[in-house]
């Protein structure tokens, strides 16, 4: 399998992780310490920017499956790129942005990307995150690997209390205009997306699909589920083990209706789709997404190509 590498640094590398990781052709994620004079820097010593070094992370991936472009966008939507002081509640030189390209390609990849979010207006001052020749990278201690999972709880409440989290939310997660999404949806999609409804059990489009494709947002185009993933779970609705990318869904605590739930909403459109329960084929994983059919829109495999969904045939390769 072919792999490719890339350096980003987007201020506290524990908040850097998660956005990449367990993504579709992410091979794997490391922390660690790039653009510095000190070898084999202790976190102690990048904190004191005595070094030169930045927190950064350094992604492994198959480019078959996922683009640099792609990374580097996602890259994007995980920092405020106006800052040139350090990232949210953490200052100083360790705490800066980069983006550290390997090849020419890259370096290209990059800066286009960069022109793109300047001209898009969504940010009023200069997009101050350079672009870098790639130095030596040096993984960070085992305790900062992989933070957001052994240390989940306070991961949350630090993303939180640092500004990122809101911050992200702000510029990155914003609800289309009510009136239009009234004129483009169904009255029960908008029902269903918008107020947070839910369709009725077995009379719904999807709930005993059989065809091969994948499900998308019906707002934002997002891609959700694979029918690969698609099981019959003897609930009326549509049902998986897993969606095709988690990076695309945000996941919340649900009290209404006097029951306790996590409720499944799409990160980009902000669209309410479903629930997540714990009592799916436990050889899958165990996760149940039951979705409402009015949330997603259905693409044939015969028709993703057409449709602009053809990088993501390589989920119905054997």
């Amino acid at each position: 399998m072919k792999t490719d590498t890339a350096i980003f640094a987007g201020g506290c590398f524990w908040c850097m992780v998660e956005p990449f990781d367990e993504r579709p052709g992410i091979e794997r994620v490391v922390s660690g310490y790039t653009g510095g004079h000190v070898e084999n820097p202790t976190y102690e010593q990048v904190c004191s920017d005595t070094t030169g070094h930045v927190e950064a992370v350094q992604i492994e991936f198959n480019p078959e499956i996922v683009s640099y472009r792609q990374l580097v966008d996602t890259f994007w939507q995980q920092i405020d790129p106006t800052d040139a002081g350090g990232q949210f509640a953490d200052r100083g030189e360790s705490y800066q942005t980069a983006i550290f390209y390997n090849s020419e390609e890259q370096k290209s990849v990059a800066e286009q990307s960069k022109r793109d979010l300047e001209n898009s207006g969504k940010f009023k001052q200069s997009i101050v995150t350079p672009i870098l020749p790639a130095e030596p990278f040096y993984p960070a201690e085992d305790k900062h690997q992989d933070y957001y999972k052994k240390q989940s709880f306070h991961y949350r409440l630090y993303k939180k209390g640092s500004g990122r989290q809101d911050f992200i939310k702000k510029h990155w997660q914003k609800r289309p205009d009510s009136q239009e999404l009234k004129q483009k949806l169904t009255p029960i999609q908008y029902h269903v997306t918008q107020e947070s409804g839910t369709e009725a059990p077995f009379q719904n489009e999807y709930w005993n699909n059989t065809q091969e494709g994948i499900y998308v947002d019906v707002v934002s185009g997002d891609i959700l589920f694979s029918s690969k993933d698609q099981y019959d779970a003897g609930c009326g609705w549509p049902s998986f083990t897993k969606p095709v990318d988690p990076y695309h869904l945000t996941a919340q605590e649900d009290t209404t209706h006097g029951m306790r739930r996590t409720e499944i909403r799409s990160r980009e459109a902000d669209s309410h789709l479903g629930h997540v329960f714990e009592d799916g084929p436990k050889e899958a994983g165990g996760l149940r997404y039951c979705m409402n059919s009015a949330a997603m829109r259905f693409i044939p495999k015969a028709e993703m190509e057409a449709k602009g969904y053809g990088n993501f045939l390589y989920l119905f390769n054997s």
